[in-house]
This record gives C-alpha cells, structure tokens and sequence, in this order.
C-alpha cells in the first residue's frame, strides 16, 4: 500500500488552471521519438490483437553494439550504434532493413559498450531533419533523407559537461523552434535548448547534475512546460525562454535517474528510481501566488532501473528490478506482479503491454489490473541483454539488440 506524504513544494511563478498534453504536431501512424507519437510510450494503433496473436518475421538486419531506440517515419527507421569502432547514425529502410545512410557522429570508440562508449539516445525526427545526441555528448542536426550534418554542439567541450559513465542517454526533444537536451554541467547549462534550425543556444538553465532520463513536453493552462528528471529531481522550465517554473526534489544515492518523467492527467506526475529510491506520483496545482508540488503518494512498490513504466487507464505498468508489476496510480497499490521478462522493457499498443525480456523474449499481454494475462511470446534474440523499448508501426514491432535489428509482424490481428 501507499504512503501519504504532506511534504509541499513551490515556486513562484505563474498560475495552472489546468494540465494537457498536445502532440497534434506528430503523425499519429509514425513512431518518431522516443517512447513513440506522445512521448508516453502508447501507440494509437488498434486491431492488432485478436484471441490468440502471433508472430511472424519480416526482416533482420546486421547492427551494432548501442542501445538507441528505433523511431519509425513512413518508410524510414532512424537509430544509432558502433559500427568498426565508430558511433554513427544510421538510416534504414524500414520495409527491408538495407542502409539508406549512415552518419558517423564522433571518433573513435575505445571504451565499447561496457565502458559507456556506446549510443543510447533515440534520435527524433521533425520533418526533414533528425536530431541525435551521442553517448560521448555530441549534439548533431541531419538532414533525415541524406543524413548530411547542417550543425552540431560539443556539450562537453562547449558547456563544461562531464561525459557520463554510461554515456549521455537523453533523447532530445523539439518543442517549436527548440531542441532541448539535459547537459548536466553545474554552471547555468543543466538544461540547455538550441535554435533547431541554426544550432544557435536559445537558453540555458540551472545547474543539476545529468541523470540518464529523456524529458517530456506539457500543457498548463496556455503554457507549454518541459519537464526534466535531472540527478536532484523534477525540473519544469518555459521551452521557449527557459524560465524555471517548478521543481521537487529526488536524489538516489548514486543520481542514477533514468526513467522518463510520466504524466497522469490531468496534473500528476509519477516518477521512480532504483537503489532503494521506489518510486511516487505528485501532483502540480496552483494558487494565486504560482505552482506548488504536493506529493500524493511514495511507496518502493515501482523502482525502475532504466525501464520507464507506462500509465494506461488509471493504472502504471513497468518493472520493478526483475519484476512486472501493475500499480493503481491513484494509491500506488500493487496489483499483480509476474517474472519471466528479467528487467524488460516495454510499451502499450490496443489494449496490451508489448514487453521485450532482459532476454530477449517478446511477450504480448492484456494490460489490465485484474492479473497478468500472458497471450503470446516468442524469442527473437539469440542472446541476453536486449534493453531497448519496442517501436510499433504499421502493424509492425521494431526491436534490437546490441548486434541486429529486425521487424515482427503481428498475425492474429482483429482487422
């Protein structure tokens, strides 16, 4: 069961009459970004379920240590990973996985995947350009049909940042004419956005240290609000000038928060973290004097390691350690809990969680709170490891591992 906590935070600036989210910009048939159309990690896509769904190969294809997620635009697929020795971003054909192009983004690679030397952000598309950050801090603007560079940023030589143990893992985010992206340097550039069309610096903002979470975009009121899971917490700043609108603290032992930031409308926010952390949801308000945090809950019932968990209808899925579990968000009481994925990852398509095992099994289940019912799961790696969310496109679930990339269709589907 959930713990209640009293603790109230806030800071004074402007009011919140209420909290949406708007990603009319995206397609809605694409998977562009990280955790996919909504940044929420649901795909729109219904029908692709039926009674007894299963699987069937449609392609797979050579790739390389890293694990950057698969966004999917109409017929392309955009990742990064080491290829001899060196990080690139690549472009595939997403109907048969050949190389339409491939970008080298920064030097040699001598520390390998083990030594955070390999890519982990997903690269975000926006039209005819696509964004990637690389492990080793290199910010890069391509061209999305050549893959040719129109600028680049040096984070850490340019802001002062400390390249990571595990490599910088935050996906970029456009909002309007901004990129953002988590630096990590204490010196006024935590936060820092960029001109999407120039590579000039918009703003820079705070000094927390970088954890390895990807931000998000919200709505409060007319006021659009990037929201940061930094090393010392939440962090909510105006895109567009950069203004520091709210904060809540949460630091683990090692600032190992990596997880996204999930938004439960229409004014919470559920974050959780490993090393004992747990996990809580808050929830933003407002008075006549500007945002106030308020924390609903806190309980260890949810500690995500890296995985970030979903919250669908009311409730949260995602893995605690090596554990499935469902929680009500509204309590953060446990309602089920299953084994069998490792620490998995996973997204929500149609009414089902599409988890991909630690191992590198793909599972489909219903996503309900009234128990874990399993519908199909297959192996589609040879190997341990896998740790990258699943893409879904068309009917189609892109996966990878740390040497291939290849497409499953669903067979079984209600439409």
């Amino acid at each position: 069961m959930s713990t209640a906590h009293t603790a109230l935070f806030s800071i004074v600036l402007g009011a919140l009459p209420t909290l949406a989210q708007d990603w009319s910009h995206w397609q809605w048939t694409d998977w562009p970004q990280w955790l996919g159309p909504h940044r929420n990690g649901i795909s729109p896509e219904t029908g692709l379920f039926g009674k007894a769904p299963s699987f069937k190969e449609s392609w797979r294809v050579h790739a390389g240590q890293g694990s950057s997620g698969l966004s999917v635009v109409g017929d392309r697929l955009y990742t990064m990973y080491i290829h001899s020795g060196y990080e690139y971003a690549v472009c595939l054909d997403a109907r048969n996985g050949e190389v339409i192009w491939r970008t080298r983004t920064i030097g040699n690679d001598p520390s390998g995947w083990r030594g955070g030397g390999s890519p982990r952000a997903t690269p975000t598309v926006d039209g005819k350009m696509v964004y990637v950050f690389s492990a080793h801090g290199k910010l890069l603007a391509l061209d999305s049909q050549f893959g040719t560079q129109r600028w680049s940023r040096d984070i850490v030589l340019e802001f002062d940042s400390v390249r990571p143990g595990q490599g910088f893992a935050a996906s970029p985010l456009v909002e309007g004419d901004r990129v953002l992206i988590e630096a990590g340097s204490k010196r006024g550039h935590s936060l820092i956005a960029f001109d999407k069309t120039s590579g000039e610096v918009a703003w820079t903002a705070g000094s927390d240290e970088r954890g390895y979470s990807s931000p998000i975009i919200a709505t409060i009121g007319q006021t659009r609000q990037a929201v940061f899971f930094t090393a010392y917490g939440l962090i909510a700043v105006a895109p567009q000038k950069g203004r520091v609108l709210w904060q809540y603290p949460w630091i683990t032992s090692q600032s190992p928060n990596a997880a996204t930031p999930v938004f439960i409308p229409p004014n919470r926010f559920f974050i959780s973290s490993s090393y004992g952390m747990g996990g809580s949801v808050v929830e933003v308000t407002a008075t006549d004097k500007g945002y106030e945090v308020v924390e609903v809950w806190r309980n260890n019932n949810m500690q995500n390691h890296s995985a970030t968990s979903i919250y669908y209808q009311g409730y949260l899925y995602g893995f605690d350690g090596s554990v499935l579990k469902c929680l009500d968000a509204e309590t953060g009481e446990e309602k089920w809990k299953t084994r069998g994925y490792g620490t998995g990852t996973l997204i929500v398509a149609d009414g089902h969680l599409v988890i991909l095992g630690e191992r590198c099994n793909l599972g489909i289940a219903q996503a309900t709170p009234e128990g874990f019912v399993e519908k199909a799961n297959t192996l589609v790696f040879r190997r341990s490891g896998c740790e990258t969310i699943p893409s879904l496109v068309d009917g189609g679930i892109y996966l990878r591992d740390n040497k291939e990339i290849v497409r499953i269709n669903i067979v079984g589907a209600t439409q």
